[in-house]
């Protein structure tokens, strides 16, 4: 019940906010024929209310079309919102203005004057020009944010990285790891695209793979069209995956255990078990070369704030004293500095995805930016305290809204070197 209170709230701030962009917006088109503004009206509110509907109904029903639609309906609201706020500092100011105009008039005690009409060949009025810059405005999120569906979401790049271990055996010395990571199949929409990512990773060649979670939405069903192309991932030394906060089925089934939340992750196991991916949960694997060996270390979820622990540290790190070089799978990057560089000083390098670089920002070679840096500390690339590194890779997949802006889905390729 106090869902559906707080949604409601939020839906009457959201109506009136509707209802002070439609009157702006019909403020500066007066020139509109009366069957034009009908049409918008019905357009304008008929949109904003199937919205709504659709927005409680992704909510409360759980059926399998709204399940399918949900991530279309909360895109449409994302996209809608944005746009509107990117036009209300505009509305704003120009409301501000004839405040500050008639409290003016007032004190100089002047009687206000009609507002005149502007006739074909005058320049337009200070409202109208703020309202239609506004729109200006709001089509720019619009725009690209549309455009990062159409071409983004699908447009992986491959990154190339030197890795470089102090303490790497000869063995090892220029063998090539791949990581790719946030996969989260419940979003694709475009299976041959998903196989092109794929065969580019596989083009690479990789001595061997990580793959670092979240390889489904919510439900382990959500691998069924796509577990054949992931199945393709193979390399030489092995692929080794570990879960990430969606892999357990907490966003469907909630926190508590279940049956049905117990045997989707079981099929999740099975999962990776079908596509020869070794899964580790809170353990680890020896990767031998010419008789030299290093570490392949894979935790469960381990994340800060409000995201399930599931990972035990302890368990995944025993049994690897004897081992020159450790290298940890483990989602959340927060882990890191949570507790990897406090207690396990002796991993050499970490890799995460989980941030998506929030699927928007800038990501150049000397410069990056998304609005993700203000939640993690680190959320993409390489970094490294001391003697000891974490690589974020931005994901595969993506997440909610369908598409990517600047942040675009990633294959990172790292070359081991001892130097």
């Amino acid at each position: 019940m106090s869902q559906f209170i707080t949604l409601s709230i939020i839906t009457l701030i959201l109506l009136a906010f509707d209802f002070y962009c439609y009157k702006a917006i019909l403020s500066v088109f007066k020139n509109w024929k009366p069957n034009t503004k009908k049409w918008f009206k019905i357009a304008y509110w008929g949109y904003t209310i199937l919205l709504i509907i659709g927005v409680f109904c992704s909510v409360y029903f759980k059926t399998v079309l709204f399940l399918s639609l949900k991530s279309i309906i909360l895109v449409a609201f994302f996209l809608t919102l944005v746009c509107k706020f990117m036009l209300l500092p505009f509305l704003l100011v120009d409301d501000l203005r004839r405040v500050f105009i008639k409290l003016s008039r007032l004190k100089n005690k002047k009687t206000t004057e009609p507002v005149k009409e502007v006739v074909a060949g005058e320049p337009i009025s200070r409202s109208e020009f703020l309202i239609k810059a506004g729109l200006v405005a709001a089509a720019v999120p619009l725009t690209s944010l549309s455009w990062g569906i159409i071409s983004g979401a699908y447009d992986y790049q491959v990154r190339k990285v030197k890795l470089v271990l102090p303490n790497l055996p000869k063995a090892f010395d220029g063998i090539t790891m791949a990581q790719i990571t946030d996969v989260h199949s419940g979003s694709f929409y475009n299976k041959t695209a998903v196989k092109g990512g794929v065969e580019m990773l596989m083009a690479e060649k990789p001595d061997f793979v990580f793959f670092t979670g979240d390889l489904v939405n919510n439900l382990t069903n959500e691998m069924r069209e796509y577990q054949d192309i992931f199945s393709q991932v193979k390399a030489p030394l092995g692929v080794y995956s570990t879960l990430g906060n969606h892999d357990y089925g907490d966003y469907h089934f909630g926190r508590e255990s279940t049956p049905a939340k117990v045997k989707n992750l079981q099929d999740m196991v099975t999962t990776h078990k079908n596509m020869g991916w070794n899964l580790l949960m809170n353990e680890n694997k020896r990767l031998k070369v010419d008789g030299e060996e290093i570490g392949v270390l894979g935790i469960e979820n381990w994340g800060m704030g409000r995201f399930p622990k599931y990972g035990k540290m302890e368990l995944a790190h025993q049994n690897t004293e004897d081992l020159p070089v450790k290298l940890l799978l483990s989602h959340d990057p927060s882990h890191w500095r949570g507790e990897v560089l406090e207690k396990y000083k002796d991993i050499d390098a970490m890799f995460s995805g989980h941030t998506h670089g929030m699927q928007f920002g800038v990501k150049l070679k000397e410069f990056k930016w998304s609005p993700v840096q203000y939640l993690y500390k680190e959320w993409a690339g390489l970094y490294q305290e001391q003697n000891q590194q974490l690589y974020v890779n931005v994901g595969y997949g993506f997440l909610g809204y369908p598409g990517r802006v600047g942040m675009l889905p990633e294959i990172t390729i790292f070359t081991l070197s001892k130097a």
